[in-house]
């Protein structure tokens, strides 16, 4: 069945289709599901945030997991970290949507992955049912996520560093110690001058949530197949991005000694293939505003990337 979305109107003189237009996309179906769906990841998000960061008051013994849940201190600690991540995710979503409806690419509203475990979400997407025939279709719909998200967890980073506390050393024992990026190293050195030598900054709530935003922005800028830096390196540099791709999974998995999670995303690479798809116009160039763009997204993902995100002290 074609794409309801497309309308071939030019034929080459070979027979081959060479040109489309693209009829405006149906307006977004069951948004009652999204709703629902976003729903139940700020209840699971809170849940998990309260009971990592609440600071319940000294000798607080809870009756029953009703108790903890619902003692205000969790509350408070929960939707503080939640609702900035779902800010920060949802404005990722929302930069891939819109530049879906600009180019008349029909897209589904974000489908947020409520889970009770971990960060209480495995992230947010958009599902995309008209084929990218074109580098800026491409280009713009991969860096639009990133780009937003990024705009939206800089200013989050901001209040949640000047709320976070310095500490003259963090606790031992099993201390759960996040890796630094460039634009959290840089933030907190402008925001805290006051941290003793040595020490290091106890974390809001608000600045995990930041923090979170930072790796998921990192994580969507690998340079590999289906993934938005996979869309934006492939638009930037076509075939040279399908060379360079196996040798670049082959570092993340050397990364993976140090910090084994990269070894998952290694994993879902190979599922979501380390090359990315050939487009009828790959040797075409990109116009200079995005060109500019596509380095923007580089140097995006060099300061949010670090090599071990979380490591436990001993």
């Amino acid at each position: 069945m074609p794409d309801p979305g497309l309308e071939v109107e030019i034929i080459g003189p070979d027979g081959v289709p060479v040109g489309v237009v693209r009829r405006t996309p149906p307006p977004p179906q069951r948004v009652w599901l999204h709703v629902v769906l976003f729903l139940a990841t700020l209840a699971s998000t809170t849940l998990v945030g309260g009971i990592a960061f609440g600071d319940l008051p000294a000798g607080f013994k809870p009756g029953t997991f009703w108790d903890l849940i619902f003692h205000p201190a969790v509350i408070t600690a929960g939707f503080e970290f939640s609702v900035p991540l779902l800010v920060i995710l949802l404005a990722h979503e929302m930069g891939h949507y819109v530049a879906c409806r600009y180019h008349r690419l029909d897209a589904t509203l974000p489908f947020f992955i409520p889970v009770p475990f971990g960060i209480g979400t495995l992230g947010a997407l958009i599902r995309i049912r008209s084929p990218l025939l074109t580098k800026r279709e491409l280009f713009d719909v991969g860096a639009s996520g990133p780009l937003a998200g990024f705009a939206v967890a800089l200013p989050v980073l901001v209040a949640g560093i000047a709320l976070s506390t310095p500490v003259a050393a963090l606790p031992s024992g099993g201390a759960m110690i996040f890796g630094e990026p460039l634009a959290f190293k840089a933030l907190a050195w402008l925001v805290h001058t006051d941290v003793p030598p040595g020490g290091d900054l106890l974390l809001h709530p608000v600045g995990f949530a930041a923090w979170f935003g930072l790796l998921v922005t990192a994580l969507n800028l690998l340079p590999f197949g289906q993934l938005d830096g996979g869309h934006v390196t492939y638009a930037m540099f076509g075939r040279w991005q399908r060379r360079v791709a196996w040798p670049l999974l082959a570092v993340l998995v050397v990364l993976g000694f140090w910090w084994p999670g990269w070894w998952l995303w290694a994993f879902i690479a190979l599922v979501m293939r380390v090359r990315h798809p050939w487009i009828p116009d790959e040797h075409g160039v990109l116009d200079r505003r995005r060109r500019i763009l596509g380095w923007v997204c580089l140097a995006v993902f060099i300061v949010c990337f670090t090599p071990e995100p979380i490591k436990i002290l001993p």
